[in-house]
């Protein structure tokens, strides 16, 4: 008796959140889009049909916990590996266990915790051993499998996406905890609903944060001889700091920029202006967006209001000048005035027109007239010939042909009828009369007579 007292005592003192770890498939909550009856996931594990496979999702929702299970309800072997902390020769000694144990006709799950962090070197050393079946890997991550995972290993894995528990999902996990004996089942802990789900929300989705929460309140509780009061006091404090959910170099930082730029470009300030706040708040770079916003400014903007280019540029020296969290304020400026400008992607649009053309036709000739001809030798190749200097001329426009032969004619930049780039598409085609005239008199008088 005295060692399983001695046992169970070091048990409870793990963490909370390891301790109420689930151990089987009903004790999991959450991701039903993945394991309710008769989803994909469910049937392969019940079926006992696992394949290598990446789990992307969120800290904090099941990924381990969900391998693990996974591993004892096939009856495979479970190694336990983190990309932190292994290298090139980590892998082969497992990968050489692993194939000890196909000899002998036992499967082995390789459970690979944050697989992101491994480079391509590392990731490439699984292929072999996942194309011979040596082992079925199960990879964890935070980040997009498309971008952090290598084309030809990703290929042969079932990527599934685990989400954010609900709040309700949590204050399911924090109840349990309150009455499981492998939590606080063998105390009396008196904490109020509307607490659990104040802790449910302040998690945001991870399980770990809402189980260290209430760990946390409730060895902070009153101790009184009918067992353990978290007031609102005690809570308050462990609520005192959230932790946004904001990566600086993985996919939500993409997700984030993304959203502040479509939202200026929906012209929707408020919208913009909350997720600046989510950048910032999240400790982004304030010169990073300043410098997304001066693209934005040519690219989503353009002619249409060309003062939103110097407003964006001013605003990004106002973020170098002063920094955070002073430069908030210029930022939101910049957001605001770009929000509601009027749009125009027409500079976007001709530049990548051009491109596409210009990469096909890398070796169409510049037109000798516009050629520079600084030597005698270019002269008498004919370089600059017929060269017509436009301030010479008393419209300042001449029909001279700018454009290589096989381009002639093409339109690149068109611009829209939004703000001032309506008086650009007046001048544009002014323009195009003046030049369609002047050509119609050279043909009819080539001599200029």
């Amino acid at each position: 008796m005295e060692q399983q007292t001695l046992l169970g005592q070091q048990g409870m003192d793990r963490p909370l959140a390891s301790r109420m770890r689930p151990r089987t498939l009903e004790e999991f909550v959450g991701q039903e889009h993945l394991l309710g009856e008769g989803k994909i996931l469910r049937q392969l594990i019940d079926q006992d049909r696992i394949s290598s496979m990446i789990f992307w999702g969120p800290p904090g929702v099941g990924k381990t916990t969900l391998a693990r299970i996974i591993a004892g309800r096939t009856h495979a072997n479970f190694i336990d590996f983190s990309a932190v902390t292994s290298g090139i020769k980590e892998i082969r000694e497992v990968m050489q266990r692993a194939e000890e144990n196909r000899r002998f006709g036992e499967r082995t799950i390789l459970f690979v915790d944050e697989i992101h962090r491994f480079n391509k070197a590392q990731q490439d050393a699984f292929l072999p051993f996942v194309e011979r079946g040596s082992i079925i890997l199960i990879g964890a991550t935070t980040e997009n499998p498309s971008f952090e995972i290598n084309s030809a290993l990703l290929s042969r894995c079932k990527v599934f996406v685990l989400q954010a528990l609900s709040p309700e999902d949590l204050q399911t996990l924090l109840r349990h905890a309150l009455t499981d004996p492998r939590g606080f089942g063998g105390e009396s802990v008196q904490i109020a609903g509307d607490m659990l789900a104040m802790i449910a929300n302040f998690a945001n989705g991870d399980a770990r944060t809402a189980l260290n929460t209430l760990e946390m309140a409730v060895l902070n509780g009153e101790r009184t001889s009918a067992g353990v009061v978290v007031g609102p006091e005690i809570l308050k404090q462990c609520l005192s700091k959230k932790s946004l959910l904001y990566d600086k170099n993985g996919e939500e930082h993409y997700n984030l920029i993304s959203a502040l730029h479509k939202s200026m470009r929906n012209s929707d300030p408020d919208a913009a202006i909350y997720w600046l706040a989510r950048m910032l708040e999240g400790g982004e770079d304030p010169l990073y967006i300043a410098r997304r916003l001066i693209r934005f400014a040519s690219e989503d903007v353009g002619m249409a209001d060309s003062r939103a280019i110097e407003i964006a540029t001013a605003v990004y020296q106002a973020c170098h000048f002063i920094g955070m969290p002073e430069c908030s304020v210029h930022l939101t400026h910049a957001v605001t005035y770009l929000s509601l400008a009027p749009k125009s992607n027409a500079l976007y649009v001709a530049y990548e027109t051009a491109k596409r053309d210009a990469l096909e036709m890398l070796d169409e000739p510049v037109p000798l007239q516009i050629r520079n001809a600084p030597t005698r030798l270019m002269k008498d190749l004919h370089y600059g010939e017929g060269y017509q200097y436009a301030h010479d001329t008393e419209d300042k426009l001449t029909t001279m042909q700018c454009l290589p032969d096989a381009l002639q004619g093409r339109k690149y930049y068109i611009p829209t009828a939004q703000g001032s780039e309506v008086r650009v598409q007046e001048r544009l085609r002014q323009i195009e009369q003046w030049r369609a005239q002047k050509r119609r008199e050279e043909q009819d008088d080539p001599q200029g007579k």
